[in-house]
């Protein structure tokens, strides 16, 4: 018993950091969320129950920021899935530059949310001096019509960066899994004559499957969350708020402080849901790994 507690309790400090910087805000949000709190009626508050996640549930926007939610973290994890795909396919062969070629890739991942958010807003939509528009003149010439990418298309703006930010992220987890598979299976099949796509379809896919599934997840933990991109480009505007953007307004804007608690916890309560199926997911990558190793030796 001593000689655990003497392994432990070096991880103590950081434990009780973590707890006091994460569990203690949600608790708080918890009991807020339970009550009936809003700063514009300061007279009016006290215990509301579960008022407030009636309120969530039944408010028409809250819903219409559920369904863009989901149709935004859909969308993003399902095309970055794929880009990354193509991406480590890639750069699982050899050529030269491949190093260069991987760092490039990389870069939009490691850009903060915020700035990357204003890069596209800027530096590419915006109408008068966006690249965009600058490739158009370039390709066209004077008459090219000049469009106003976020007004025309705004949902498809915001997934667009998020897209091109998250698509990094796809091609490490899939690169590390095209980086494990046994060398030894698709030496055999192509003796045996099977073709590119067939060793790709019988071999390569059913062995990235785990690390599909473990991209999707965490894309969709860390997606369903977003806010800066929702903010900065459109700032919620023309049927883009989602929930975090709405948990915002509801609580800076209306000052409801219960009932954004309440969203947040529901929130947070998805994005729980979300962690554990990728929490599994990890657990039997690190179980196969263990197996793997096992059989070698």
């Amino acid at each position: 018993m001593t000689g655990r507690w003497a392994r432990r309790a070096p991880l103590l400090p950081a434990l009780l950091f973590t707890v006091v910087v994460t569990q203690l805000p949600f608790v708080a949000t918890l009991v807020i969320s339970l009550l009936r709190w809003n700063s514009l009626e300061p007279d009016v508050r006290g215990f509301a129950g579960v008022d407030n996640y009636t309120a969530v549930v039944t408010d028409p926007d809250l819903r219409s920021a559920v369904g863009t939610t989901v149709v935004l973290t859909g969308s993003v994890v399902v095309v970055s899935l794929l880009l990354g795909l193509v991406f480590a396919l890639l750069l699982d062969r050899r050529f030269p530059g491949r190093g260069l070629v991987r760092t490039m890739l990389v870069t939009p991942f490691l850009v903060m949310p915020v700035a990357a958010a204003l890069l596209w807003k800027h530096v590419l939509y915006n109408p008068e001096y966006g690249l965009l528009n600058g490739v158009l003149t370039w390709l066209f010439g004077a008459g090219a019509p000049q469009p106003d990418w976020i007004g025309s298309a705004p949902l498809v703006a915001v997934e667009a960066s998020l897209v091109w930010q998250w698509t990094p992220f796809m091609m490490l987890i899939l690169l590390a899994g095209l980086r494990s598979r046994p060398p030894d299976a698709e030496e055999a099949a192509r003796v045996d004559g099977a073709s590119g796509w067939q060793v790709f379809r019988h071999l390569t896919l059913p062995h990235l499957r785990p690390y599909l599934e473990l991209g999707a997840l965490l894309g969709s933990v860390y997606v369903v969350q977003n806010f800066d991109a929702v903010f900065t480009i459109t700032s919620g505007g023309l049927g883009t708020a989602n929930l975090p953007y709405t948990v915002y307004q509801t609580f800076y804007q209306a000052h409801d402080y219960g009932r954004a608690s309440a969203a947040g916890v529901v929130v947070v309560a998805g994005s729980l849901v979300l962690a554990a199926f990728a929490l599994r997911v990890v657990s039997s990558l690190l179980r196969e790994d263990v197996d793997r190793a096992g059989a070698t030796a």
